[in-house]
């Protein structure tokens, strides 16, 4: 009698121990570049038996599959969940290509050929994706450091860039090289109401080069958002939000590199002005801020005063030293990014009534000590001026006689008149009424009148400024406007008490009502927007003249102050048209009007 054979079946083994080929088959096109293909073969399930042998089971050994059989032990990603982590990429790139206004979820990277390292390993910043750029160490508190305190707060060693570029650079469309230089074009007529100090052409010839050796998309995005911004109402202003998004998205990016921080600090001031030109105060301030923070940590202002009045280069010092410079231009470049952030910091630090980021340079405070800006022209022959012969602004306050030449130049007395501006706003706001005034602040107050009194006749007269060109000419009306501007300032809060600093008020905001009469519907478009306030502040002055005229006894014609209000108001008008931050001062103005 035969007896009945059974066959022993294989061990069954835990569930997720068998390999992944058994549980999920691979076909062969794992390896084509069909996505869809790709994704079919990786979601099709065929539940194979598996003895679970090692380095290869039966099953892929009968397949003829050896190198197919592969484990999840949990140690680390197999070769089928990278495929599918790449997958899963590819798609949500397919997505953004598609959709410009989709946003891909965060994704956290993960580096396959790490599973066996600690966790605290990981926590490292030097060389990490997500570090700052920065590697702190024990040894950077210690006390025998640096006798500098700042210093032994945190020793910044820069690290390498965990990358090239990041997707800014390498997935972004970029425009052609023809639409770039266009654009660039668009925005250098309009360049000064920026003020930034750009070789237009070396920035126009940088298009054709390598993506990597052209200046960062931040920069370039910020450019373009301005030449579209100045071509509102034209067909261009309607991409004006498409390059505004494309700067925000760039900024993060760029702060990564320290040999990019000059185009961040540049097209800081690009953003700042944009946004404070349209009313965006909150925007402008923080970039504004930003801009000045990194200008100093840079060490652009040429030098810090340490405890013992002695001199250090701030890039001995500073975590964010900057590559010297190849060449007369691109120090040019940097003196003129300087004095750009500077007037940026000292105008609109009035407007925002905020303390300036750069200081003065009193109490130990970094003090500028760099020539006054030149024109491209100079820097471009080599004529660039001593760079650390003596403190600039602090030397023009105290009226002390050098033997460096330059601080003559159309930009030069524009950075001067911003210094001025800002300077009378801030004397005049420390003083409180209800005590007298120290000798200390009278002799402030007195050397700083004199400083205006004598900067105002070192400009091309009025009378004069429509026989300049009109680069020039626009310049010139923006330095005169800010220095009779700055009399406003620091007379306004002592003409309710004191007739000599009433007149003194009415008469420079007058001198402003003569600049206005010498602009041209077509200079509107081309002044700095820093003019809008300048003028608002005039047009206190007046309407507070016109209050005192009717309410006078015996009555006095009051036709001439509101002819001269009439005609700052067509000039604010013009100029909100171009600048939208001043079509509120215009509504408040004309409502205040309507109340006489």
């Amino acid at each position: 009698m035969a007896s009945n054979q059974t066959t022993t079946p294989p061990p069954t083994l835990q569930r997720g121990k068998a390999c992944l080929r058994c549980r999920y088959f691979l076909y062969s096109i794992i390896h084509q570049k069909s996505l869809t293909m790709l994704k079919r073969a990786l979601s099709r399930k065929r539940k194979m038996r598996c003895d679970g042998s090692k380095p290869a089971c039966q099953q892929c050994v009968r397949a003829k599959q050896h190198d197919a059989c592969q484990y999840d032990d949990g140690k680390g990603k197999t070769r089928t969940q990278l495929l599918r982590e790449h997958i899963e990429r590819l798609e949500q790139r397919i997505r953004e290509l598609e959709d410009p206004e989709y946003t891909s979820p965060s994704v956290t990277l993960h580096d396959p050929h790490r599973h066996g390292r600690s966790e605290s390993s990981s926590s490292s910043l030097t060389g990490s994706p997500a570090s700052t750029g920065f590697s702190l160490s024990v040894s950077s508190f210690s006390p025998s450091a640096n006798n500098s305190p700042q210093s032994s707060w945190i020793q910044g060693i820069p690290s390498p860039s965990p990358t090239p570029f990041t997707d800014i650079y390498h997935e972004e469309p970029q425009p052609t090289i023809e639409l770039a230089q266009t654009l660039v074009d668009v925005f250098f007529s309009h360049c000064r109401q920026s003020l930034l100090g750009l070789h237009m052409g070396r920035l126009r010839e940088s298009f054709t080069r390598p993506v990597m050796e052209q200046h960062h998309p931040v920069l370039t995005n910020a450019i373009f958002l301005w030449a579209c911004f100045i071509s509102r109402p034209g067909p261009l202003s309607t991409h004006e939000s498409h390059y505004l998004s494309r700067a925000l998205d760039s900024l993060s990016d760029a702060l990564q590199y320290q040999n990019r921080l000059l185009d961040v600090i540049q097209a800081s001031c690009l953003l700042s002005v944009y946004f404070l030109s349209n009313g965006r105060a909150l925007e402008g301030s923080y970039h504004a801020n930003a801009a000045a923070s990194l200008a100093i940590q840079c060490g652009l202002h040429g030098a810090i005063i340490n405890r013992s009045s002695s001199f250090e280069t701030t890039a001995s010092i500073s975590p964010f030293k900057l590559d010297p410079p190849k060449d007369a231009i691109e120090q040019g470049e940097r003196i003129l990014t300087f004095w750009q952030v500077f007037a940026l910091d000292r105008c609109w630090s009035v407007v925002l009534h905020k303390p300036v980021t750069i200081p003065h340079g009193s109490d130990g405070y970094p003090s500028i000590i760099l020539p006054w800006p030149q024109d491209m022209e100079e820097y471009v022959a080599g004529q660039i001026d001593d760079l650390h012969s003596f403190h600039t602004v602090r030397s023009f306050f105290d009226h002390q006689v050098t033997n460096v030449r330059g601080g003559f130049s159309p930009l030069a007395l524009r950075v001067k008149a911003s210094a001025l501006f800002e300077r009378a706003h801030h004397l005049a706001s420390t003083w409180d009424q209800p005590l007298a005034m120290s000798s200390a602040f009278t002799d402030d107050f007195q050397t700083l009148e004199h400083t205006i009194a004598h900067f105002i006749p070192t400009l091309i007269p009025v009378h004069q400024l429509d026989a300049t060109v009109p680069d020039e000419k626009h310049a010139y009306i923006v330095t005169h406007t800010l220095a009779h501007a700055a009399m406003i300032n620091l007379y306004y809060p002592f003409g309710a008490e004191d007739p000599i600093s009433y007149d003194k008020c009415l008469r420079a905001a007058r001198c402003l009502v003569s600049i206005i009469k010498h602009i041209a519907d077509a200079d509107y478009e081309f002044l700095d927007p820093i003019i809008g306030p300048c003028w608002t502040c005039a047009v206190d002055t007046l309407i507070r003249e016109l209050n005192v005229i009717e309410s006078s006894w015996p009555l006095v014609s009051s036709s001439d102050v509101r002819s001269e209000i009439g005609t700052m108001l067509y000039a604010m008008n013009n100029l909100s048209a171009c600048f939208p931050l001043l079509g509120y001062s215009v509504a408040k103005v004309q409502k205040r009007l309507s109340g006489l």
